[in-house]
């Protein structure tokens, strides 16, 4: 019987629900490659999937279900391994998993492996992974979880059967966000997730507020006031202050992104410094280097969601200039959007979201972030001078 646990998991993934429904009733294969968004429900149902094998055999069914959806779980014929740090560590995947495959079960009639962000494993992890993918005993299946299936080794993402998982549709995302904001921010957050729940309450944190906040400022900056706005600055008692490369919307864009690289560095530090006093073999060298890695991933990924949200708002102004406000994104900021929509050409503001998308992909070649947001911010002002 397929367990219930499974279909709440793939409530809002029809797609992966059928899929794996089917593998259940006409038998599981040896690897499977969960692949779709962050947020979008992978892990949740991978552990429910798990589950529903490792009841296979077990004296107590429904027992052997209930300890493998404890997160952390303490089935033992269960192995979970998530990445510490910026990278799984290549020892972790040999002993946790390419050498546990080989023993046998330790209740049931099979052991799961499940790899959380499998991209984050090292060529190295993934080439010595693949003879277990290969040949696996018979008892073993093997679950990888990705965002992003293109930095997986073409051999590790071929012999694995795909399941996709979509975005979540925004109503969803609101939903599972619950009591966290105001309803126009909860709107908005879901609305700008892009169906990743983890981006949602990002979104919502302190951290994710002040770096949406400076991707929207760097968006008002570069024009598209209505008259109105225009006459009110211009009849201000106190003259606008000169500005210096401090006080630049790009500079405070960067600032945030900085933050929040430099809070991942500091978690991931604190994280391997424990597990080094726990036993884990690590020097003070290689917990350094692995912290600031994770501070420079997180650093790109959020001066990559700031450029986005940018983007987005520029989206959303063509949009309000458009007559079309029920599409918009930043459904909290709907007032300031009309107000700054006043008499807009669309094509400007459509102009200038192209201009940050190409920003997005030109950091992508590793050129210099600070060059590039400021060339953005002088090409974003002539769209609306």
């Amino acid at each position: 019987m397929i367990a219930t646990t499974l279909e709440e998991s793939t409530e809002h993934q029809a797609r992966a629900r059928v899929a794996l429904t089917a593998a259940l009733s006409s038998g599981p294969s040896h690897a499977y490659l969960f692949r779709g968004p962050r947020g979008a429900g992978k892990a949740s149902a991978a552990r429910a999937f798990a589950a529903e094998l490792l009841a296979v055999g077990a004296a107590d069914p429904g027992d052997a279900q209930r300890r493998a959806l404890l997160d952390p779980s303490p089935h033992p014929d269960l192995v979970w391994l998530a990445p510490r740090g910026a990278q799984h560590m290549v020892e972790e995947v040999r002993e946790k998993v390419i050498r546990s495959a080989s023993y046998r079960p330790f209740e049931g009639e099979k052991r799961v492996f499940v790899i959380e962000a499998a991209e984050q494993m090292r060529d190295e992890s993934q080439n010595a992974l693949l003879k277990t993918l290969e040949e696996p005993p018979g008892f073993v299946h093997l679950i990888l979880l990705t965002a992003e299936p293109s930095m997986l080794l073409e051999t590790i993402a071929s012999r694995c059967q795909p399941i996709d998982f979509a975005p979540l549709p925004p109503e969803a995302v609101e939903a599972a966000l619950a009591a966290g904001g105001s309803p126009d921010d909860l709107a908005a957050a879901a609305r700008l997730s892009a169906g990743d729940l983890a981006r949602a309450r990002y979104l919502l944190s302190d951290s994710g507020r002040a770096l949406r906040a400076a991707a929207l400022e760097m968006g008002r900056a570069a024009g598209g006031d209505s008259p109105d706005t225009q006459r009110e600055s211009a009849s201000a008692e106190s003259p606008p202050a000169a500005p210096t490369a401090s006080n630049q919307p790009w500079t405070q864009l960067i600032a945030a992104a900085e933050s929040a690289g430099e809070e991942a560095e500091a978690e991931t530090r604190k994280l391997l410094e424990e597990e080094a006093e726990a036993g884990v073999k690590r020097s003070a060298k290689d917990i350094t280097d692995e912290a600031k890695r994770a501070g420079r991933r997180r650093r790109t990924e959020m001066l990559d969601l700031a450029l986005e949200l940018s983007a987005t708002w520029f989206r959303d102004l063509a949009a309000v200039a458009s007559g079309a406000p029920e599409v918009t994104y930043n459904s909290d900021r709907l007032a300031d959007l009309k107000n700054r929509a006043v008499a807009l050409d669309p094509s400007r503001p459509r102009r200038a979201a192209e201009l940050v998308q190409d920003t997005r992909r030109r950091l992508d070649l590793n050129v210099s972030e600070e060059l590039a947001l400021e060339a953005l911010s002088f090409r974003l002002a002539a769209v609306f001078s």
